[in-house]
């Protein structure tokens, strides 16, 4: 049979020409027709089969049968486990479509999902997606699945391992009840049965080899050695001149790692790929593997069915899994395509039990190679928990390897210092500062006295201490000098001191000496001047009686018109002036108030001169003797009146004109 006769479009054909298929794989025989008639089909393989081939060219010719106007939805999802699996479905679309006005794009998390959400923007019509970002990016609001017409699961076994049932499950109730389903699978476990009774209707049943059976092309080898010496053995036949290249499985990361590591200082080229490795790696060491420019490529099962590899020519099993249908995958990366293919596997003393399952499900036993230059020598039966089950050396390897790791990063964490503030300086380029700057460990456990004491605050032991920490630190700057020209005297600059070189008694002392000389000069100048101090004498008194007198009221303040500003006389510059020049200062003259226009104003009477400083001062006593006895008040002569009952000629310090 031909692809001619599966009834496929010319289109396709002659892509397929040009990929170098010939004649179709029995999966691709049995799929291709009751996928392109609509029917849902289950296919049951091994992987290599060509199940990609299988439900792609049926997709991509149906999808091409009744094009879409305007922006495109999705029309066929293709669900996949791993990254690199979904990758090569893309490429195989991308192959087979070349030559219809389908758009197709895969998304995986890893990467950025910027370039992801900007193809999903421009409209698709076949999306490879793996379960995580498809869910994540649904979520989002960037993914319509209401019109997915084809559905594909791909791997559905390897679902189960990986624990993405519950994520198919979600990514089912998105998609429309009506709908085409293509269901593929190596594994029919009871899970991905029951799976398989709720998603397909009467479908068409493809099983090509029994259920975990291997390609019968594959040379399956078993060497018997002790786990120190199968890095050796392994380095041993990579160099054989018939290895041209070798795909190694590792049960752990720490192991894929530790192996590669082994084999490059053998001389070999090699990489790891797992879990803990970057997409970009991981794609970086896939692409190298394929273009041959690295020779051995060291995996977990994490890519037992993600790679596929054309001509790889052997598989090593470094570690047997302890999960038989597991050996099936991965010795299906070889003899892909009717190609041949050698799988070798190493066992040790603690696998007996795992290679015992794995020939159960075979149904035979694997050929062991005798005479190889390291033969197992360690016949001791493994350990095993309180619990009877057995303690691989692999497992326990790999925990403590993260153990230590763990620590290393944590010891490798900068100590946590306090921030830089006075006194301390960023260290500078090109300079060893670590002699003299040594970070000081914050400890968050400390009381506030510790860190104040850490700080170096220091308690003051006198009043004097304290004031002094306490005094600003800057020097205070010199007077430009008085409005009669003459020059102050300089006041003496007050010192900065530090907690450490605080002032002794002497410069205290000093320092009080020439404030009292410089008080003195001040005293000498204004009595010269003619400067009183009215604290000193009664002129307080007169002071505070006329600066408490009740002010006029605002009909009478009306009444009288306002001087104007300019004409104002200049306020002395002491406001408090002695009674001499008080009497001395000639009378204002009193203006009489402008006639109101609704009703004549009575003219006001002349203001009689003001008692004596003497007869206010005998007032004054004579009230508050008054007072205190509880008698009537001195009465008040015609002539004189009380400082309370007149306006105060006294102006405030706080409104001075200068």
């Amino acid at each position: 049979m031909t692809f001619n006769e599966l009834g496929l479009c010319t289109a396709i054909l002659k892509a397929l020409d040009t990929q170098g298929y010939v004649q179709p794989t029995p999966i691709q025989q049995g799929a291709i027709p009751p996928a392109l008639a609509g029917r849902d089909v289950l296919g049951i393989a091994q992987t290599g089969t060509g199940k990609t081939c299988a439900f792609a060219a049926p997709i991509l010719q149906r999808l091409a049968a009744r094009p879409v106007q305007g922006k495109r939805p999705i029309r066929s999802l293709i669900l996949t486990p791993t990254r690199e699996l979904a990758l090569q479905i893309q490429e195989s679309f991308l192959a087979y479509g070349k030559n219809l006005p389908l758009r197709s794009a895969v998304i995986f998390g890893g990467v950025g999902q910027q370039p992801q959400v900007d193809q999903l923007r421009r409209g698709l019509d076949v999306l490879v997606a793996t379960p995580g970002r498809l869910l994540d990016l649904q979520g989002q609001g960037f993914i319509d699945l209401s019109q997915v017409e084809i559905f594909v699961l791909d791997e559905a076994d390897r679902m189960l391992d990986m624990g993405f049932i519950h994520d198919v499950r979600k990514v089912l109730k998105l998609l429309p009840e009506k709908k085409q389903t293509l269901f593929f699978s190596a594994t029919m476990p009871p899970e991905v049965q029951s799976l398989v009774n709720a998603l397909l209707h009467d479908p068409a049943k493809v099983t090509v080899t029994p259920v975990s059976s291997p390609v019968e092309v594959i040379d399956q080898s078993l060497y018997f050695v002790d786990k120190p010496n199968k890095s050796k053995l392994l380095a041993h036949l990579v160099s054989q001149p018939g290895v041209k290249n070798a795909l190694v499985f590792s049960r752990t990361k720490h192991g894929a790692n530790k192996i590669a590591g082994e084999l490059s200082k053998a001389g070999i080229s090699a990489a790891a790929i797992h879990g803990n490795k970057s997409q970009t790696a991981r794609q970086q060491a896939l692409s190298d593997f394929k273009a041959g420019r690295v020779k051995v490529l060291v995996a977990t099962d994490i890519a037992a069915r993600g790679i596929d590899i054309e001509e790889l020519s052997h598989v090593f099993n470094y570690n047997l899994p302890d999960v038989p249908e597991t050996y099936v995958h991965r010795i299906g990366r070889t003899g892909r395509a009717g190609h041949g293919g050698a799988a070798i596997s190493f066992c040790d003393i603690s696998e007996r039990d795992d290679l015992k399952d794995i020939e159960k499900l075979l149904g035979r036993k694997i050929p062991v190679v005798e005479g190889h230059p390291w033969p197992m020598e360690n016949f001791t039966p493994p350990q095993r928990d309180k619990h009877g089950k057995l303690v691989n050396p692999e497992d326990a390897e790999a925990r403590q390897a993260a153990r230590e790791r763990k620590q290393q990063r944590k010891q490798a964490k900068p100590t946590e210092t306090a921030p830089v503030g006075a006194g301390s300086k960023p260290a500078r380029a090109g300079r060893d500062d670590s002699a003299r700057q040594t970070p000081t460990p914050v400890l968050r456990d400390r009381t506030p006295g510790q860190k104040r004491q850490a700080a170096g605050y220091k308690p003051s032991k006198t009043l004097d201490e304290a004031l002094t920490a306490m005094s600003p630190k800057r020097e205070q700057k010199r007077p430009a000098g008085r409005r009669d020209g003459t020059k102050a005297p300089r006041i003496p600059a007050q010192p900065s001191f530090r907690r450490e070189a605080l002032p002794t008694e002497d410069t205290r002392s000093e320092r009080d000496l020439a404030f009292e000389r410089w008080m003195a000069e001040e005293r000498a100048i204004q009595a010269k001047q003619g400067y009183t101090d009215a604290l000193s004498s009664d002129t307080v008194m007169d002071a505070t009686a006329r600066l408490l007198a009740p002010r006029k009221s605002a009909q009478k303040t009306a009444a009288q018109p306002q001087q104007p500003k300019q004409q104002r006389p200049k306020a002395h510059p002491n406001p408090i002036q002695r009674p001499s020049q008080r009497a001395a200062a000639p009378a204002k003259p009193v203006q009489k108030a402008a006639p109101a226009p609704q009703k004549p104003s009575k003219p006001q009477k002349l203001q009689k001169p003001s008692p004596s400083l003497e007869d206010r001062k005998a007032q004054i006593r004579a009230a508050t003797k008054a007072r205190r006895r509880g008698g009537p008040e001195a009465p008040k002569t015609a002539h004189q009146k009380d400082s309370t009952e007149q306006p105060s000629l006294m102006k405030p310090y706080y409104l001075s004109d200068d």
